[in-house]
């Protein structure tokens, strides 16, 4: 399947665990994928699969018609797009550059106008879903730009996930995006919240999962990430450190709208807390250790 709506092959810039997981995607349904990633092993995973190794940003931006970027911060992602050997300047005509990491409105903007004028097409498509819903086909595709790139790119996006939504131009996608991780950082912590309670209440953990996740108070993190938090086992699916990043989109953009986010703000800094205790590496669920460190601390403050 070397043609699909004339793209004959696909670069993925970025191979972590989101990028990987969308490669993997790409590769089962049939597309030809070249990868990078400034970590060698990657790229080393990537080809053990099937796919073909790139050299550079510029080298995956020459050898195929659409490139994914999937990086972990807006300088990186700017870099790989506008910088001087960046995909920009160096793809081919009619490349689409497909923008999936999650950043702002405002630098996806900026992008989208930056590779218009050099007569490439621009889509602005976030992913909602974990790199381990990901690998299963589970979550969606926000896409945003032109409704006709959308349909150009959509068999290649449908074959990284089967649920894509066009939502409107390049940055109502990245919006729509910072809204949904508005919603799994509350519910995550709200999953650890609660099961701190059961816990130290001394319930049967995967009961209660079992019957939280089959009533009304069932959410898709609480299904996530539940039993992550009574294992205590925090493999990541998204890194803490990331996450942080992306709650701080959040509040950007909310103090931007003008629109109030107490329960993201209270949720920050809970995340914060379990990120100076070292846990950045591992799953955002590990914000439950936070809830540890705050009992212990109310517990030994002294009493008026």
């Amino acid at each position: 399947m070397l043609c699909l709506a004339g793209m004959s092959a696909v670069g993925f810039v970025g191979l972590g665990l989101l990028g990987h997981a969308l490669a993997t995607r790409a590769l089962a349904a049939g597309h030809t994928v070249l990868g990078y990633d400034l970590l060698a092993e990657r790229v080393t995973a990537l080809v053990a699969l099937g796919g073909t190794a790139a050299r550079s940003v510029a080298d995956v931006a020459g050898r195929t018609n659409a490139v994914c970027v999937v990086l972990p911060t807006l300088a990186s992602v700017e870099e790989a797009i506008l910088g001087a050997d960046g995909i920009a300047g160096r793809a081919r005509p009619g490349t689409v550059v497909i923008q999936m990491s999650t950043i702002s409105p405002v630098l996806t903007e900026r992008l989208a106008d930056a590779v218009a004028a050099r007569g490439l097409a621009f889509l602005d498509c976030p992913v909602s879903g974990t790199s381990a819903m990901v690998a299963r086909g589970d979550g969606i595709i926000i896409a945003g730009g032109d409704p006709a790139v959308v349909e150009r790119a959509r068999p290649l996006l449908e074959a990284m996930l089967p649920r894509v939504v066009h939502v409107g131009p390049a940055g109502h996608a990245m919006l729509l995006k910072l809204v949904a991780n508005l919603l799994v950082g509350v519910h995550s912590l709200a999953a650890a919240e609660a099961l701190t309670m059961a816990r130290r209440a001394g319930l049967d953990l995967d009961r209660a999962i079992e019957v939280l996740t089959a009533g009304a108070a069932s959410s898709r993190m609480l299904e996530v990430r539940g039993p992550m938090i009574v294992r205590e086992q925090f493999p990541a699916q998204m890194k803490l450190d990331l996450f942080m990043k992306d709650l701080h989109l959040i509040q950007d953009a909310a103090r931007a709208l003008d629109a109030p986010v107490p329960l993201t703000d209270i949720a920050e800094g809970l995340y914060a807390d379990a990120f100076r205790a070292g846990h950045g590496a591992k799953d955002l669920a590990v914000v439950v250790k936070a809830l540890d460190r705050l009992s212990r601390r109310e517990r030994s403050a002294p009493r008026s």
